[in-house]
């Protein structure tokens, strides 16, 4: 269903175009989240959500994923004005 806009995500994070907002930083901390993490869901998981901001109608997309331990993990991106990926938010996906 979003296969070329998860190619674009893809493609931009293997040219490491891409920015971690505070919030994500922030995040990633709090959970234990490497930056390697986030570009391993982003590289080969995938988009199961589309989320539109009301007030600014901007895209972003949610992604799950595993870690490199193998952990679940979501990441919350969008692509921003300047034609980068921006993670908005991590987090450790609960495991029953």
């Amino acid at each position: 269903m979003f296969e070329r806009t998860l190619g674009r995500f893809r493609s931009l994070i293997r040219s490491g175009e891409y920015l971690l907002s505070i919030h994500a930083l922030e995040e990633m901390a709090e959970d234990d989240v490497l930056t390697e993490n986030v570009e391993n869901v982003i590289l080969t998981g995938g988009i199961v959500e589309r989320q539109i901001d009301r007030a600014t109608r901007e895209r972003k997309y949610v992604f799950l994923g595993r870690d490199l331990a193998g952990g679940p993990i979501g990441v919350v991106a969008k692509i921003g004005a300047v034609g980068k990926v921006v993670v908005l938010t991590v987090y450790r996906e609960e495991t029953s």
